[in-house]
């Protein structure tokens, strides 16, 4: 049976197959030539493999109107983006990657594309609950594959059905996270907050099994559930 780990690793070499029509075809690269030199614009041209992991950062979490056609040049740069950011290598805020692949129109993509993507979501989600304290944090997973998926609970649903000591820590540290939020019910995710959250974690949090929250937090989330 294979582990979480290499899940994740087969599932990132699936999405580079279902992308390589687009990232490994050349095409004509036009940008802030402030920001980016003509080396940079000519790399990002070719062959998506190429292209140097520092460039592939900025890129990832740069704003929008600095391409001529953001939405190409990201969708084309997406499995080197993942799977930088899925192992660890991707120093970018997690909701900005969300919300740059939501704004390049990844909910529109083609089906092999958005699967591909989607069962990425579903490895690097499991595989981060099963290590702690692991390379990221739950929160910023779960952000980023509920931005980009549009609904928190599917994840939220593996979670609970999760009952490894590092998924339950990772639990407590997102309890003790959500609970220091002001505004809790009206949480939103995504660096543009493209998505309200609130309802659906206090839900989930309520549903959840006796004994799961101590009885301090527990009614910190029914007083901001309720009132």
């Amino acid at each position: 049976m294979t582990t979480p780990s290499q899940q994740l690793r087969t599932a990132l070499d699936a999405l580079d197959a279902a992308f390589a029509p687009l990232s490994e075809s050349p095409i004509t690269v036009g940008g802030c030539t402030y920001c980016y030199t003509d080396t940079d614009l000519e790399a990002l041209a070719g062959p998506a493999h190429t292209v140097p992991e520092d460039l592939i950062s900025s890129v990832a979490d740069e704003v929008t109107d600095h391409w001529d056609d953001f939405a190409a040049l990201y969708r084309r740069l997406t499995a080197r983006i993942v799977r930088l950011l899925t192992t660890g290598r991707l120093h970018v805020d997690h909701g900005l990657v969300a919300s740059r692949l939501l704004a390049a129109g990844c909910r529109d993509w083609t089906p092999r594309e958005q699967q591909a993507l989607g069962h990425v979501w579903g490895a690097w989600w499991r595989s981060a609950l099963h290590e702690y304290p692991g390379t990221d944090r739950a929160t910023g997973v779960l952000e980023t594959i509920s931005v980009c998926t549009g609904s928190l609970s599917p994840w939220l649903a593996v979670w609970a059905e999760t009952r490894t000591e590092a998924a339950d820590r990772h639990f407590e540290d997102a309890l003790d996270d959500w609970l220091a939020v002001r505004g809790l019910a009206d949480l939103r995710l995504g660096f543009y907050n493209e998505l309200s959250a609130g309802p659906e974690l206090l839900a989930w949090l309520l549903s959840l099994e006796e004994g799961r929250i101590g009885a301090a937090q527990l009614f910190e989330v029914e007083r901001i559930a309720y009132s």
